[in-house]
């Protein structure tokens, strides 16, 4: 019996992805609009925490978005830095009717949420004037066509759009991070094409001013640590489609966590989201994390076979990265792709076991 649910494991992992290729081949949906009509007001909300390396990059990117300046306003909110922070957001909003920066005081923490992004977001949205909100992360990069991407996305019934995120950089470990981001953004593209419910994406998202007000923004949220996934499920709660964009004009660059112990940081807040999914998305996920253990009981009980599923499934999810990356006006190294298990099993791995050591959870030097 074991040996059987071994064999259906790897072979349902790998035909999962043959199905997923076939997806990207015949199903995949482009929701944006090629014509450019009228110029609706757009609010782009950023919340910085102690984020002087990254903030250059982010602001840069906002001053070659191609989209009429009369209609962008710009919002970004020092959520109590400890570095420069915010001597280098009022330096650039300085002169500009369309940015503002916006300190958040002491006295107004954890007056919206206690999640401090969340917080610092819904302050922002208060401010807002914008039909959409365009939300972005401090250490991100925007492309400059952005704003009409995704905007072109919206029709009435469409309440959230989400983009698709790189990070940036040509190390080892940029790469293979890289992948890890693919994979997992692959999985909510095809879900949401599917009609899905998967989740958000708080680095590359855009939700229209009703939708959002519809749902009470993020001051209706209960607690929580994955604030975009939260946002996405309140919105559809009201009826409105999540649909994700993936293309070269929705595509924003990210930066690498620097360290093992900045990774699986991340991880465990991710995680914290994770066991709140539908079963369903657990399902699929607890495939992927039974795949491993799999692959080593069936190597040391049928080699032959073992190693012929492994490679099948290796193969299958780098054609299916390959494609997905090129979808979104990125590129790959096909060798990496066909070896990315070799990286993911070890950081799966770490990660579960990083979730349920003890201890709070570290996002921005504050702890939860």
């Amino acid at each position: 019996m074991i040996l059987v649910i071994t064999i259906a494991v790897m072979l349902m992992l790998g035909l999962q992805y043959v199905g997923m290729i076939f997806h990207l081949r015949y199903a995949w949906k482009d929701y944006s609009r090629p014509e450019r009509g009228t110029c609706p007001k757009v609010s782009v909300l950023v919340a910085a925490r102690n984020e002087e390396d990254d903030l250059p990059r982010l602001l840069q990117s906002f001053e070659n978005l191609d989209y009429p300046q009369a209609q962008i306003e710009i919002l970004i909110a020092d959520d109590q830095s400890e570095d420069l922070t915010p001597v280098l957001l009022e330096s650039w909003c300085a002169g500009h009717a369309n940015r503002e920066f916006v300190t958040v005081q002491s006295s107004e923490s954890g007056k919206f949420h206690q999640n401090g992004k969340a917080n610092a977001l819904e302050l922002l949205s208060h401010r807002a004037t914008g039909d959409y909100y365009f939300f972005t992360d401090a250490d991100c990069a925007a492309n400059p066509q952005w704003i009409w991407e995704g905007v072109s996305c919206f029709t009435e019934k469409v309440g959230i759009v989400l983009g698709v995120t790189a990070v940036r950089g040509q190390g080892v470990r940029e790469r293979l991070q890289r992948l890890e981001w693919w994979l997992t953004l692959a999985y909510v593209k095809v879900a949401s094409d599917l009609r899905i419910p998967s989740t958000g994406l708080g680095n590359n998202m855009v939700i229209s001013r009703e939708a959002y007000e519809e749902a009470g923004g993020f001051a209706k949220l209960p607690f929580t640590l994955t604030e975009d996934l939260e946002i996405s499920r309140a919105i559809c709660a009201k009826g409105y489609q999540l649909v994700h964009q993936v293309s070269p004009f929705m595509l924003l660059q990210t930066k690498a966590e620097a360290s093992l112990q900045k990774l699986l940081e991340q991880r465990k807040r991710w995680m914290a989201g994770v066991v709140t999914l539908p079963w369903y998305w657990q399902a699929v996920l607890g495939l992927q994390v039974l795949y491993f253990p799999a692959l080593i009981y069936l190597t040391l009980t049928l080699p032959g076979l073992g190693l012929a599923l492994a490679a099948f499934k290796m193969l299958a999810q780098a054609v299916f990265l390959l494609r997905f990356s090129a979808k979104a006006g990125g590129r790959i190294n096909a060798l990496e792709a066909c070896f990315f298990d070799l990286y993911n099993f070890p950081v799966v791995l770490l990660t579960i076991l990083y979730y349920f050591w003890p201890g709070q959870i570290k996002w921005k030097s504050r702890k939860y």
